[in-house]
């Protein structure tokens, strides 16, 4: 026996595990499969139209701070919610058009002196490449050393005291922005002067440093020389006027000489800067400094702009409209500008001349709209949005989407089908039946009709603006499509109406950790948390997140957390879908829900996200144990095939068993039939020949004996 574990021993040494390169598992783009560690976002973004002048890539770094460590240092109300706005506006293909993983946003605490050297100091030169766009956005205070004269941003933990060594300096920003960053497009738009921050004198030279930062950039402030930068409600229910502007110019309205998609440098100053002065009575004046740069430099995307026409009436207009009734949604052609409140002025300044669709809408009630009205150049014309009828049906629709929601909540492809029919017919008797839509298009997606319920979802959306179950849900399917892009820019427009919109924030942890955002996902999933404490689904996306950053052991408490929150009657999870119940287990993520039982699809994720913790942790024993449970729920995972046959394999080698052995080719071979395709299956093909070599050595020593 001695002899047989001697050779054993050697022959389970000499085994070479194949592993994956450290980093997460590839999967194929036609799986469905979730637990995979990075996933290809086949087509989630969209080739950008061939402009000339449009930059190969684009990253963007958005500061914004309400709020600072110092108590002694004044608190904005906007700055952050400006941040947000241009964090949304950047990430919208009808607008910036960047990336969403390229936008970077530092808002109040997270925006300390070491974060933003570390984003702009470091990573954007690391990533900006000759024929790239990069932006910096910073709003917030800007403050003068009064011992160098010299100017600062101000980080959240700067020292008032102590400026030169706590503030970010201005002349620190102009070498990196002309020394370090290689992209040809360099745009600065800084909001930094703000009432009752510094005196005039401050102000001028805090303008004065950054209009003349350095010759290679656009950079725009939001004043110039002695004034003051204004953020009221009268923007956008709560904006700056600057940023307000900005994101307006560069949404379209800047977009008029000539009109042709793009808004250029030349375009968004002139814009920015007539709007700005208007709405202040010539008080604040944007500064712009375009550098060496050529005034056409590309700033955003408007494609659906209409081609080159003659350019409309130098001078713009606004509508300023007054509801009835609190927390009325107000639309301009299509686009929402805001949450107008009762018998109060909401304003939405900076409109071309001629003619505008408007609608006002409540939910629950009839809008108020579609409508047109006309802008005149210089004039403010007073709109009334009046919202009175409550939303009547038609008897036989309101019966038909109850019929329908009878099936729809059976489950199963039958009852689903049974449900379309009922849901089209209230559809049908009333096109303005905005829920008949939405529950159409969950049952198309229930059965797997992603075009039609595609197409019912935005039918949905574009009779009520405000549905935002309508839009979180078709956030949903999105995710289940892998298109995170475009999920993220309808949960933008959620998030943004509601801040606690706990299944939004989960679907927003899910698409940020697909995406590779990690820190993004665990600060969504948190907050989940944080809201909805009895909630399983943000623990798994946490864990994940948490995961795949390499905090295993913090990893494995969330994927605890999970399980235990998630451990009820299978029974009745098994009748439940995702589109009715929401986060609670697994909002928009489904492997069939026709077919497959969604609360084992989600325990099954758990399982191997734990699994996997575990072995990283060199804990084979609890991995082999959270892989097998994973695959009881789901065992056509070839991922969690392939970690218990690396797991049994290092089992093998440490006890010298050659059970173990045997039963990580088995699970090795599993995974190669599962999916020939995947990276790992090539690996375990070099597993299966190590571990057949070391039980074909121990039984020849055996044979010896």
């Amino acid at each position: 026996m001695l002899a047989q574990r001697i050779i054993l021993g050697c022959a389970c040494a000499a085994l070479v595990l194949a592993q994956p390169p450290q980093q997460p598992p590839q999967q194929q783009k036609q799986q469905r499969d979730l637990r995979v560690e990075k996933i290809e976002n086949d087509g989630a973004e969209p080739p950008a139209p061939k402009i000339a002048g449009a930059p190969e890539e684009s990253y963007a770094v958005v500061i914004g701070l309400n709020n600072y460590k110092s108590p002694i240092v004044t608190k904005l109300k906007y700055a952050e919610p400006d941040a947000q706005l241009m964090n949304t506006t950047l990430s919208n293909p009808g607008g910036g058009n960047f990336k969403a993983q390229n936008v970077h946003l530092l808002t109040n605490e997270k925006a300390t002196l070491a974060n933003i050297r570390k984003e702009i100091d470091v990573w954007l030169p690391s990533v900006a490449k000759v024929n790239d766009r990069v932006l910096i956005y910073f709003a917030g205070h800007g403050l003068i050393d009064p011992a160098s004269g010299k100017g600062y941003l101000a980080p959240y933990d700067i020292d008032p005291k102590n400026i030169a060594a706590t503030g970010f300096p201005m002349e620190e920003l102009g070498q990196v922005i002309g020394g370090k960053i290689r992209a040809k497009s360099k745009i600065l738009l800084t909001d930094a002067c703000h009432s009752g921050a510094i005196t005039p004198e401050d102000i001028e030279n805090v303008n004065h440093s950054l209009v003349k930062l350095n010759s290679s950039l656009f950079s725009m402030t939001a004043s110039k020389d002695r004034e003051v930068s204004v953020e009221d409600t009268y923007w956008g229910g709560g904006h700056g006027a600057f940023t307000w502007y900005v994101v307006l110019g560069m949404g379209g309205q800047a977009d008029v000489s000539p009109r042709d998609g793009e808004v250029t440098a030349d375009e968004l100053a002139e814009y920015v800067h007539t709007q700005v002065r208007q709405d202040t009575g010539g008080k604040q004046n944007p500064t712009s400094e375009k550098g060496s740069f050529d005034p056409n430099l590309f700033i955003a995307l408007v494609p659906e702009n209409a081609p080159p026409g003659v350019p409309p009436a130098p001078k713009f207009g606004s509508l300023v409209f007054r509801s009835n009734m609190d927390d009325v949604t107000i639309l301009v052609d299509g686009k929402p500008q805001g949450i107008a409140s009762k018998d109060k002025d909401f304003p939405v300044p900076g409109l071309t001349p001629g003619q505008h669709t408007i609608q006002g809408v409540h939910n629950g009630y009839e809008p108020d709209g579609p409508r047109e009205e006309t802008v005149y150049p210089g004039r403010d014309v007073p709109v009334k949005i009046n919202i009175v009828i409550l939303r009547h049906r038609k008897q036989a629709a309101v019966d038909s989407l109850n019929q329908g929601m009878k099936y729809y909540l059976k489950g199963e492809a039958q009852n689903y089908k049974k449900a379309v029919d009922a849901f089209a017919k209230a559809f049908q008797i009333d096109p303005t039946y905005s829920q008949a839509a939405y529950y159409l298009a969950r049952a198309y997606n229930s059965l797997f009709d992603e075009q039609n319920a595609d197409k019912y979802f935005k039918k949905a959306i574009q009779i009520d603006y405000d549905n935002m179950d309508a839009r979180v849900a078709y956030a949903g399917m999105l995710l289940d499509r892998m298109d995170a892009d475009q999920a993220l820019i309808q949960l933008n427009i959620v998030l943004l109406r509601q801040p606690n919109n706990v299944e939004a924030l989960t679907h927003q942890a899910q698409a940020y950790r697909f995406k590779d955002l990690y820190p993004r996902a665990i600060e969504s999933a948190q907050k989940a948390i944080q809201l909805a404490p009895t909630s399983g689904e943000p623990h798994l996306w946490l864990g994940d997140s948490l995961r795949l950053s390499d905090k295993d052991a913090e990893a494995e408490v969330e994927y605890e957390k999970a399980l235990k929150l998630t451990n009820f009657d299978s029974k009745l999870a098994g009748q439940l879908n995702y589109y009715v119940i929401g986060s609670l287990i697994g909002l928009g993520r489904r492997h069939r829900a026709a077919e497959h039982d969604i609360w084992r699809d989600l325990r099954s994720l758990m399982w191997f996200g734990l699994c996997d913790s575990e072995r990283k942790l060199k804990d084979y024993d609890s991995a082999i144990a959270s892989c097998q449970k994973s695959l009881s729920y789901s065992s056509e995972d070839p991922y969690a095939h392939y970690v218990l046959g690396l797991c049994l394999l290092r089992r093998a080698d440490a006890n010298n068993s050659v059970p173990d052995l045997d039963s990580a080719v088995k699970h090795l071979r599993q995974t190669i039939e599962i999916n020939p395709d995947i990276p790992e299956a090539g690996l375990a093909k070099k597993n299966i020949a190590n571990a057949q070599t070391a039980i074909e050595a121990y039984q020849k020593a055996l044979r010896s004996q």
